[in-house]
C-alpha cells in the first residue's frame, strides 16, 4: 500500500502564496505520475499539476504561469508552489500518485482558502 501525506494548506489573501507538500511512503512502486488535483464545492475534481517521468509537467489551464510543481531527488515528495492566488483557487487540494500498473492513490486532502 502507498500512503500520501499532504501539508501546507491554509488561508491567504488574494495575491498571496502558499506551498503544498506531499510525501509518499509505503510500498515501492514505479510511478507513472504524481501531483495535485483540486475540488471546489459543487465542482468536479480537476487536474492542477502533475509530474511524469522525464520531467514531463502538466498544468491545468487556470493555474498555468502561477503554480509550479517540483519534486525532491528521490522522487517521493512533490511540492506545489502557488503564487498570485485568486479566490477561485479556493478548494480542497488532493495529492495523487498513479502507478505504472494503473492503481491511483490519494491523500486526505488539504484545504486552501483564498479571500478577496
Amino acid at each position: 500500500q502507498v500512503q500520501l501525506v499532504e501539508s501546507g494548506g491554509g488561508s491567504v489573501q488574494a495575491g498571496g502564496s502558499l506551498r503544498l507538500s506531499c510525501a509518499a511512503s509505503g510500498r515501492t512502486i514505479s510511478i507513472a505520475a504524481m501531483g495535485w488535483y483540486r475540488q471546489a464545492p459543487g465542482k468536479e475534481r480537476e487536474v492542477v499539476a502533475l509530474i511524469r517521468p522525464g520531467a514531463n509537467f502538466i498544468y491545468g489551464d487556470s493555474v498555468q504561469g502561477r503554480f509550479t510543481i517540483s519534486r525532491n531527488k528521490s522522487g517521493n515528495t512533490v511540492y506545489l508552489q502557488m503564487n498570485s492566488l485568486k479566490p477561485e483557487d479556493t478548494a480542497v487540494y488532493y495529492c495523487s500518485l498513479t502507478a505504472n500498473f494503473g492503481a491511483r492513490y490519494w491523500g486526505q486532502g488539504t484545504q486552501v482558502t483564498v479571500s478577496s
